[in-house]
């Protein structure tokens, strides 16, 4: 069977986010911007998985685009957090490469799937 990266890299990305909400609820007693980042950035994950089984070309190019806005909006909290100290750069650097990945492949199979 083939390796789906996106859905692979997705996955990895949902867990790297799930470690760094435990960071910061248990080690920066952070929980307003822990939730937000948990949210948007597992949301990526599963929003790529149920793209998988879209009903159309077009559904799964919504669910593509909607894992897009929510890579994006990750990047944005992941920003947020180094801005305010929350995360170091050696931390930032790592996940916000991981995030930009995740966005850059989501726009290649967004714009791919839309100019078919």
């Amino acid at each position: 069977m083939k390796e789906n990266i996106i859905e692979t890299k997705s996955f990895a990305f949902a867990i790297r986010i799930i470690n760094l909400y435990k960071f910061l609820c248990e080690t920066k007693h952070e929980h307003i911007l822990s939730k937000q980042i948990l949210r948007c950035g597992t949301s990526i994950g599963a929003n790529v998985k149920e793209a998988e089984r879209g009903q159309s070309r077009a559904d799964f190019g919504a669910k593509m685009s909607i894992a897009l806005k929510e890579a994006n909006e990750t990047e944005y909290w992941l920003q947020l957090l180094f801005a305010t100290n929350y995360i170091s750069q050696e931390q930032a650097q790592s996940i916000i490469s991981d995030c930009e990945e995740l966005i850059k492949l989501l726009v290649s199979i967004t714009k791919t799937t839309y100019n078919k």
